[in-house]
């Protein structure tokens, strides 16, 4: 290739102690700000899709396609080994995060201008360890930066496919601004190994045939299956399929395989040699746009570095298995139904139109009733186990408890002495300074008199605003403050009346 040993570059990798990914900003920028290419227009092209279905392998082809392009032997010799982003055989994953090859392509398109060309690969979804969330973020990452996101699928596309994707893209979807235009640019299903040419034939125009066909939308359709595919055409501007074959035995069972061309299928080389020119010849590239605006590498850094600071936070929702949804939303059912029954059956003896009722038997239904609720709740089958339902059941109990203190207060309301507590209070308070002021105004002490008329006309305009706010409904927040100011006095006499008691009792012993 050339004397500077290009490879590849990681720039987002997993943080092993904060289990977050992590952008090597520094890595990115001596790639993408290097003087030839930081104020070009940017092309990226990634791959995405399953961990151990050939995006590494798949790449390399395209990085002989993109140093070799101008000859028509760029795919190379039949004994020259496979070079590039590092690939293997085997079950083990081998790229992790994002990486990006460290030669960044320029290259005249028909128009005249130059463009700048970056290839990325990704870490492959659902290894065994990684997260949903990792998944869902390379994925996402990796579809709000990319031009040109291939869909690397292997035999057909399956509905959990379709499903993934929708969820993907929605991951990214939430963490971009909200615009009028699609989302994403163009997405190429890349369908390796399929097998049946003879309903539609390898290729691009086979490709456009079947995936025409797979994500029809017809009113016969399960409505979920319809929203999946209109999620999927409302995120893309261009939605392309190219079928592959397989490519070959000794590709698939020899350990030793360094991706010579020679143990490689014919048809397989015939198939790679359409499919390159289809995304990278020049006058195929796909300009990175946002918002509408053509993007350069050097914006290219700082949305990378923007994007990934959302997927840091907690901004976003955390993904979710289909089973885990299922079973939140199988509990949250059951807790909603048992609340309902403990809803009804509180309505029963102290809802709106029944009276008053001592806070002791209140109390005494309420734990019967919460009993037969959370004994529904048990009796209901729910899934995700008994430790993840026992979370619901707590939860259960905790809305149980609040349900009955929103009750207590509304029984406690239909108390005429409760509802008459804060106009006794102020008259009370009225009578006393009343009293106070003539004693007072008696004996000389004009100061406190005229304390106590000024406390007795303020407790005045407080009941006149009280009634008022009860006879009208306006201005409720202060009616709120004066009965508030009322229990306050209530609840202080109370407590001197009892020390004043206790007092006194305490002397009699004596």
């Amino acid at each position: 290739m050339r004397s500077s040993e290009p490879g590849p570059v990681q720039i987002v990798r997993a943080s092993e102690s904060k289990c977050i990914f992590e952008l090597d900003a520094a890595a990115l920028e001596k790639i993408l700000l290097q003087d030839h290419v930081k104020d070009l227009n940017v092309v990226v092209v990634s791959v995405a899709g399953a961990f151990r279905k050939g995006k590494s392998f798949l790449l390399d082809f395209m990085l002989r396609y993109m140093y070799n392009q101008h000859s028509d032997t760029w795919i190379g010799g039949d004994h020259e080994p496979l070079i590039g982003f590092k690939w293997r055989g085997g079950s083990e994953r081998e790229t992790t995060g994002i990486q990006v090859w460290s030669d960044v392509f320029v290259v005249d398109k028909p128009d005249g201008n130059k463009v700048a060309v970056l290839l990325v690969d990704t870490q492959g979804a659902f290894d065994s360890q990684s997260t949903l969330k990792d998944s869902a973020t390379v994925f996402a990452l990796s579809t709000m930066t990319s031009s040109v996101q291939v869909y690397n699928l292997s035999h057909n596309i399956q509905e959990d496919d379709l499903q993934h994707l929708q969820l993907f893209t929605e991951y990214g979807r939430l963490a971009m601004e909200e615009t009028e235009s699609k989302p994403f640019q163009s997405l190429m299903f890349l369908i390796r190994d399929w097998s049946s040419p003879y309903e539609y034939v390898y290729g691009l125009k086979g490709g456009q045939a079947f995936l025409q066909k797979r994500l029809q939308v017809k009113n016969c359709q399960h409505e979920e299956l319809q929203n999946v595919r209109k999620h999927i055409d409302s995120c893309f501007s261009k939605i392309s399929c190219f079928l592959l074959p397989h490519p070959g035995l000794k590709v698939a069972t020899n350990p030793k395989f360094d991706g010579r061309l020679k143990d490689i299928e014919d048809d397989f080389k015939t198939l790679l040699a359409e499919l390159m020119p289809v995304l990278l010849a020049p006058d195929q590239l796909v300009e990175k746009q946002i918002g509408g605006c053509k993007i350069t590498c050097r914006d290219l850094v700082e949305y990378f570095k923007a994007y990934i600071k959302i997927y840091q936070g907690d901004e976003l929702p955390h993904p979710k298995s289909m089973l885990q949804a299922t079973a939140e939303a199988n509990n949250l059912t059951a807790v909603a139904g048992a609340k309902d029954l403990y809803s009804k059956s509180m309505e029963k003896v102290c809802g709106g139109d029944r009276p008053y009722m001592a806070p002791a038997d209140l109390e005494s239904c309420h734990e019967a009733f919460s009993k037969d609720s959370v004994k529904f709740f048990r009796s209901i089958k729910k899934m995700g186990g008994e430790e993840f339902c026992q979370r619901y059941q707590d939860r259960l109990e905790s809305e149980l408890k609040e349900a009955y203190t929103n009750f207590s207060k509304h029984n406690e309301g239909k108390n005429i002495f409760y509802a008459a507590r804060t106009p006794a209070t102020l008259f009370v308070v009225m009578f006393f300074t009343y009293v106070l002021s003539g004693v007072t105004g008696f004996i000389g002490l004009s100061v406190i008199a005229a304390l106590a008329n000024m406390v007795l006309g303020v407790a005045l305009l407080l009941l006149c605003i009280w009634a008022y706010v009860k006879y009208s409904g306006e201005f409720r927040e202060a009616g709120i403050l004066i009965d508030q100011l009322a229990e306050a006095l209530w609840e202080q006499v109370s407590d001197q009346s009892e020390s004043w008691t206790e007092c006194v009792c305490f002397l009699s012993c004596c």
